[in-house]
């Protein structure tokens, strides 16, 4: 018997705001900055730093996933 599977794929729409992008941009600025002054290493550096490329991701696609869990979204809609 043949059993076909359909993924429904959901497509990453925005849903940061300016004011988000800018706050997380500033919270990388200071893990980096943190990082690599070694003031934080090991462990916690390496988890500020996956943290940190997480951040940045959201940054530039301008879609957090965890909006999306909690149904939040900060983006202004432009209105026709």
């Amino acid at each position: 018997m043949y059993l076909s599977l359909k993924l429904k794929l959901t497509t990453m729409k925005k849903n940061m705001g300016d004011l988000d992008k800018i706050v997380r941009l500033a919270v990388v600025a200071v893990i980096v900055g943190l990082y690599f002054g070694n003031i934080v290493s090991g462990i916690l550096g390496t988890i500020l730093i996956i943290a940190a490329g997480v951040f940045t991701f959201t940054l530039v696609t301008s879609w957090c996933p965890l909006y999306t869990l909690f149904g939040l979204n900060t983006c202004k809609m432009k209105e026709n």
